[in-house]
Parts: structure tokens; sequence; C-alpha cells
């Protein structure tokens, strides 16, 4: 009797599994929005250092060339060759591209220095903030859709 009792009872019930998938499932809807909240926190802080890196390459070519670069290839490293005016080498590949961590970064010259634009890629999946930068280093936020500008916000 003891040895028929011990063939009958092997493994967990369809009940028990399915409570313990539904605990899991529970769990899981808990934790993935919180998560995705955090990566876009995250994605946000990278490109507000981002702004910083091509701010100190603005600072280092204006020093070696006399102007600021027009464009991020300009900050970019040179496709083959040395660095010079054209590719400087003082900022990754990556960010010169115009494209990383979730957001596309854009360069402008202007009369008086230079503009930079850092916009996520998809709102609100990469990132929910938009910024914007100039030679006078202030980085100006705007929570949307919009891109931000001149009269955003600042960062404090």
């Amino acid at each position: 009797m003891k040895q028929a009792r011990s063939r009958h009872r092997r493994g967990f019930s369809l009940i028990e599994l399915l409570i313990v998938i539904s605990i899991i499932l529970v769990i899981a809807a808990i934790a993935v929005p919180k998560l995705d909240k955090a990566r876009m926190h995250a994605q946000e802080m990278a490109a507000i250092r981002h702004i910083g890196t091509i701010h100190t390459a603005q600072a280092q070519y204006y020093s070696q060339f006399g102007r600021y670069a027009r464009s991020l290839r300009e900050l970019g490293p040179p496709s083959g060759g040395g660095p010079g005016p054209e590719a400087a080498d003082l900022i990754p590949a990556d960010l010169a591209s115009g494209e990383k961590s979730g957001y596309r970064f854009r360069l402008e010259a202007t009369p008086t220095g230079y503009v930079i634009h850092a916009d996520p890629v998809v709102y609100n999946s990469t990132g929910r903030r938009s910024f914007y930068s100039d030679q006078t280093l202030v980085i100006r936020e705007n929570w949307g859709p919009e891109p931000a500008d001149q009269n955003s916000p600042e960062i404090k």
C-alpha cells in the first residue's frame, strides 16, 4: 500500500503549477514598468553626459583650430590618416555618428558658437526628455515630445 501511494505522488499537480506561474506573472507585471523607467532615466543621464563630452570636445577643437566644429563628424575620429579639422578625434565614433544610448544628437554652427540638440530616438521608450545646449554650457530640458530649445527650463 505504501509503495502504491509513493508512485502516485511524484510531482506537482496542475493547480500547484498554475499558482506558481500566476505568482511569477504578478511579480513580473509589477517589476517591468519600473525597469523601463529606470532604463529611460539612465539613458537620459547618459545623454546629459554626452552633451558635456561634446562641450569639452568643442573647447579642445576651438583651442586647436580657432573655431568651433560645425558638425559631430568634425569632432569624431578620422576615417584614415591623422586627426585634423575635418575629423579631430575628440569624441568616440558612435557619438560622432549622431546616435548613442537611445538619443539622437545634432550639432549645429551658429554665428556666435554652436548648438547641441539631443532627442530620444523613440519618445517615451528611449527617453521622456529632450535636451538643448549651446556654447554657454547651460543644458536645458523639455519634458515631452517637442524638442528643447533656448527657452526651455535649465537643468539644475
